[in-house]
């Protein structure tokens, strides 16, 4: 954005954010109704959506390629197809096939060396299929729902907030620019604007709500509802308690899993990116609430990273280079713990291929932001698609320990030793357990477990009401109400001294979209090479290529077959995954054919490694140069460049380069 003639053209729309954030800070601040609000942060919205897309027309572009070519290709080679392709397919669901399986398998042995090994982290394996309990308590079953339209011909369905985003987008090219419509109720939109389907040009229902959770009953009888699950968390936070035991009640501590949740879309599209079937690799990170600091944040607190600010973002302005010591120290970012892990997702991302300029971190406003959370960064890649949020890092305080607890009364808390000693007042319900036998029969366990989870304050009420009309009136779980008196129940007070306190832990959050991930780092390292644009290739960093290496006789004369199978040996030894091709076909073309699936090193048996010193050929993907390495050796070298310990630059320093010589059967 240094350039002053884009900045030129961007002037106007970043104005326009500006003067809309102004008014919605000028609204919040004067207590403004609910509804004026939603619609100017509607509005401030669609003009911050106009000025990021003109921002990625204007900027030089750092994807650009053929999406079609690529795709046709991830297709031809099968890194990933749609699932039941010979019944029509099913949209929103892939199949991986073995190079897919394979980068991401590489893919979450990186994460799990970057998080679970090198942060000590517990992992689990929970399951996936969730009682509704489970979701009720988290929020999910109440608030994770959509709202949809279909088409009244063909039944089509699409996601209502998608369908207008779209719709406006195109009247707003058409018209010039933009005309502050977007801040309107969604259904009076449709039908102000007359928006048809997409598709057809057919009429479209009135919005309804659509819950984005698979459904299912548990059991034969079909009377235990429950769901697939939407996110890997849940089950992390109702075993804490047993994964507190494990790790000796010691504070802080972090849990890690990878597992697949269920998302039913309505309109999955641009590939891996929007599907119902994903892969998440998600960690909670326990905590004090009163100290989020990170024992080792001094060895990233100098990282660089591109931060987006929900100021910037209200102001017009573009992300800016902040380093995350810094950001942490100004407040920009809650807390250390939350900053040391953006600053790991980052180190992560580059790792594994992302391009630095294609990755930023863009902070949740407070109008997206869970009414849990106290502040929330997503790690955005650049994709042929615009900003993707591939990564969300969130503080997500103590919220849903706290709902777990209330559910079930079972305490999910942790305990601190205080400095010294304290006395406090303990008020607790004592229930005449006869009496209520007595008076309420089978009810009576509901209402001693509902007594028995009021909170101090409730129990205060309790008091006070029996002191007065001598009943107080009790709402159990299953939404019976019960009047008890002076004979069921009583208010006992007393005195103990405590050592402890018992707290919720807060919870910071990372969780990664492995499909998201995946789908970016093949856009990034897709290529063409220089003059022959019909040789397309990936330039898979080694760490998570799907296939390490190839061997590649120079042709099919039979006393190379030795060498073939002692390299092949001695690679599976070392635990490198390798390819032999041997097939017929010039040395050239079966180079090219390994370079489609990503393989970063070819070692090739010539001529020169019958005669002693046996030696082959070792070749790099991306520069295409080989060197002579000896025939002992070359597995060492190939390790080394697999696993990062060496690069192809020191190689190349090491060993004699070798001119190519390309030899047809």
């Amino acid at each position: 954005m240094s350039n002053p003639e884009i900045e030129a053209q961007l002037a106007p729309l970043r104005e326009r954010v500006q003067e809309q954030g102004n008014l919605v800070r000028d609204l919040k601040a004067k207590g403004a109704p609910e509804l004026d609000v939603k619609k100017a942060v509607a509005e401030l919205k669609a003009r911050k959506k106009l000025l990021e897309d003109k921002e990625l027309a204007l900027t030089p572009s750092v994807v650009s390629f053929d999406r079609a070519k690529m795709e046709d290709l991830l297709k031809r080679r099968f890194f990933y197809d749609q699932s039941f392709a010979i019944y029509g397919g099913i949209t929103g669901q892939y199949d991986f096939g073995p190079m897919g399986c394979a980068l991401k398998s590489n893919i979450l042995a990186l994460w799990r060396q970057y998080f679970a090994l090198e942060e000590q982290m517990l992992e689990v394996d929970c399951s996936i299929l969730t009682p509704e309990p489970v979701l009720k308590a988290s929020g999910h079953v109440e608030r994770f729902a959509d709202l949809m339209v279909k088409d009244v011909k063909t039944g089509e369905c699409f996601r209502l907030d998608h369908l207008i985003k779209q719709a406006l987008e195109k009247l707003s090219k058409d018209q010039g620019g933009h005309s502050g419509f977007a801040g309107r109720e969604l259904a009076d939109v449709l039908a102000k604007y007359n928006i048809k389907s997409p598709l057809t040009g057919n009429d479209l229902t009135e919005p309804i709500e659509f819950n984005l959770m698979f459904a299912t009953q548990i059991g034969p009888t079909g009377l235990v509802k429950g769901f697939l699950r939407p996110e890997t968390a849940q089950g992390i936070f109702v075993n804490f308690k047993r994964l507190l035991e494990f790790n000796q009640g010691k504070l802080p501590f972090a849990v890690a899993q990878i597992g697949n949740s269920f998302r039913n879309e309505i309109s999955p599209r641009s590939g891996l990116i929007r599907v119902r079937e994903f892969t998440m690799a998600e960690i909670e990170h326990f905590c004090d609430p009163v100290l989020k600091d990170h024992p080792k944040f001094g060895n990233i607190k100098s990282e660089k990273m591109t931060l987006y600010s929900a100021c910037n973002q209200m102001d017009g302005k573009s992300a800016s280079q902040v380093e995350i010591g810094e950001a942490v120290a100004t407040k920009l970012v809650a807390n250390e713990t939350l900053g040391y892990y953006m600053a790991r997702i980052q180190q992560f991302l580059l790792a594994i291929g992302i391009k630095a300029e294609c990755l930023r971190f863009r902070q949740h406003m407070s109008n997206e932001m869970a009414h849990y959370a106290c502040d929330c960064w997503d790690a955005e890649i650049l994709t042929s698609y615009g900003w993707v949020e591939c990564v969300g890092c969130a503080d997500r305080s103590a919220y849903d320990l706290g709902q777990h607890t209330a559910a079930t009364g079972v305490r999910l808390v942790a305990e601190k030793r205080l400095p010294a000693p304290k006395t406090v007042e303990v008020s607790e319900i004592v229930p005449n357990k006869q009496a209520l036998g007595k008076t309420f029969k089978k009810e009576a366990k509901n209402i001693t477990d509902a007594l028995a989870k009021l909170s101090l304050e409730e129990i205060t009420k309790v008091e006070q009401q029996l002191a007065g009309d001598g009943q107080y009136k009790l709402t159990t779980a299953d939404g019976q109400s019960h009047e008890l008196g002076k004979d069921t129940i009583s208010v006992k007070h007393s005195s103990k001294t405590v050592h402890v306190e018992e707290f919720i832990p807060s919870v910071v959050e990372p969780s990664f979209g492995i499909g998201r991930i995946m789908y970016s780092l093949l856009e990034h390292s897709f290529q063409c090479r220089d003059g022959d644009e019909q040789r397309c290739y990936f330039t898979l960093p080694p760490l998570v290529a799907p296939i390490k290496c190839s061997i590649l006789p120079l042709s099919n004369n039979t006393d190379f077959q030795p060498y073939t199978q002692k390299l092949s040996s001695a690679l599976t030894k070392a635990e490198l995954s390798h390819k032999v091709d041997d097939s017929s076909g010039s040395i050239g073309r079966r180079y090219a054919r390994t370079d489609e699936i990503a393989i970063p090193y070819g070692i090739t048996v010539d001529f020169d490694t019958l005669k002693e010193p046996h030696t082959v050929t070792l070749r790099d993907r991306n520069t295409m140069k080989q060197v002579r390495v000896g025939l002992e050796e070359v597995v060492g070298v190939v390790k080394d460049l697999s696993t990062a310990r060496t690069s192809w630059e020191k190689v190349t320093e090491q060993y004699p380069l070798f001119e190519q010589q390309e030899a047809s059967k």
